[in-house]
């Protein structure tokens, strides 16, 4: 456990140097300041858990500094010394957001009992905000934007959340995928049970069986007792099998039979069990394709895509990205204490032009090291540190190339994200197919080898 953090505000170099040495050989990190002045100074340049504080100082006094320091650092907890301690003074310390009030000569045995206790409740209060953190988090809309493509996921998902059937959502990586499975579960009627989260692609073969269906003690070396398994904890709730192209293809037949009927056996077991769940899978694959080489069972892929919903790259809601980015920065307002997070308006346009091959997943990490490495409220385009190789985004623009080669270059870009589907390209750069087949032919495009 990392030492608790002391800033020891005390002018008498006697009592000071007691304090400190006592405090340190009790494993606690100490720095110490003789003044109001020389206490923000440290707490600027070195986060203290706990401000030891004399009441009276050269340049003011605790009650004085308090308000300073919390503007500072908002959870920094202060204790108050003084020699000519009242119960007036001791109500007022309290009142003004002080935690403890003690006199002097102080005892220094139960200064210690103070601080571990008062250090102690500070990380149960981190606690509850990083839970509190990660429940927005799992909450948040994924509906962010008005672009017709989240618009029609939308209106899919709001259609299909409150059936039982089977979903397979598809996209690619960092789409939030996940987070769309989530929150389909919540607006289900099986929102007061669990949703269990199992990213099929993370575990191995054996892994993924015990963990799914769990076994029976003795059923392999070292199962030394009965575990539950995941299917089972999501009883009456919903599972979601992130990356379900990448299960192995001894297990596929297994999840096709708790699909379709109900039922799994643990490893070990001799008796079928049964479970109520609904299935959510998703994949940034291409399960279809997979499904032709061989490396995906058929029967397996009808049945959990009764009803597939798609979701958009980032790159495809470009205009979404605004809105999106200032959710992501508010969620970091409240986690690292910085309010007022907002985007420059040359930032704004840095986001919008670059293609986000990592998605949602990337732009949080790129909003987020932004954050990280600003002291300001304002993001601007110099504090965005992209994740494509510079290279890569000096391809994206080139004053070399010419309006035509620039356009050549787009449709075949555009054509590769379709997958050499012509009519899905021509749709989405909002002309009709016929046009795009005339300008493949006016460039010289071959589809083959798109």
């Amino acid at each position: 456990m990392a030492k608790n953090r002391i800033l020891l505000v005390e002018d008498e170099a006697g009592i000071r140097f007691a304090i400190r040495d006592f405090l340190e050989a009790h494993e606690q990190e100490m720095r110490t300041a003789e003044s109001c002045a020389q206490a923000e100074e440290v707490l600027r340049a070195w986060r203290a858990d706990v401000v030891i504080c004399d009441y009276s100082l050269p340049d003011g006094n605790a009650l004085e500094l308090l308000p300073r320091l919390k503007a500072i650092d908002p959870q920094v907890l202060l204790v108050v010394l003084t020699a000519h301690a009242s119960i007036e003074l001791a109500v007022r310390a309290i009142k003004e957001g002080a935690e403890q009030f003690l006199t002097k000569p102080v005892e220094l045995p139960a200064m210690l009992v103070v601080l571990e206790r008062l250090c102690e409740h500070r990380r149960t209060r981190r606690h509850q905000m990083a839970a509190s953190s990660k429940q927005s988090r799992a909450a948040v809309d994924p509906f962010v934007g008005d672009e017709p493509a989240i618009l029609r996921l939308r209106d899919v998902v709001e259609r299909v959340s409150a059936s039982d059937s089977p979903i397979l959502i598809q996209g690619e990586t960092g789409t939030g995928k996940s987070v769309l499975a989530a929150w389909i579960h919540h607006h289900s009627p099986r929102v007061a049970e669990a949703f269990v989260d199992v990213n099929c692609s993370g575990l191995s073969h054996d892994l993924l069986e015990t963990e799914l269906f769990g076994h029976q003690k003795g059923a392999f070396t070292g199962a030394m007792t009965n575990k539950v398994g995941l299917l089972e904890v999501a009883h009456r709730g919903t599972v979601f099998l992130d990356e379900i192209g990448d299960v192995d293809a001894n297990v596929q037949p297994k999840l096709l039979k708790v699909v379709e009927e109900k039922r799994f056996r643990r490893l070990g077991d001799v008796q079928d069990c049964t479970v109520d769940v609904r299935v959510i899978a998703a994949t940034h694959r291409d399960l279809a394709g997979r499904v032709r080489q061989g490396l995906f069972r058929e029967d397996l892929y009808f049945r959990i895509s009764t009803i597939p919903v798609r979701v958009p790259a980032l790159r495809e809601r470009s205009g979404d990205i605004p809105a999106l980015a200032q959710q992501i920065l508010d969620s970091f307002a409240v986690r690292y204490g910085r309010k007022g997070l907002g985007l420059d308006e040359d930032a704004v346009l840095a986001l919008r032009s670059y293609s986000w091959p990592g998605n949602i997943r990337e732009l949080r990490n790129v909003l987020e090291r932004a954050v990280l490495l600003t002291a300001g409220s304002g993001i601007s385009r110099n504090d965005l540190l992209f994740e494509r190789p510079q290279q890569e985004d000096a391809a994206m623009f080139d004053p070399a190339l010419t309006l035509e080669q620039v356009e050549k270059l787009h449709i075949v870009r555009m054509l590769q994200w379709a997958g050499g589907h012509v009519d899905k390209a021509a749709e989405q750069l909002a002309m009709p197919r016929s046009t795009l087949y005339h300008k493949i032919k006016q460039h010289g495009i071959a589809l083959s080898k798109v």
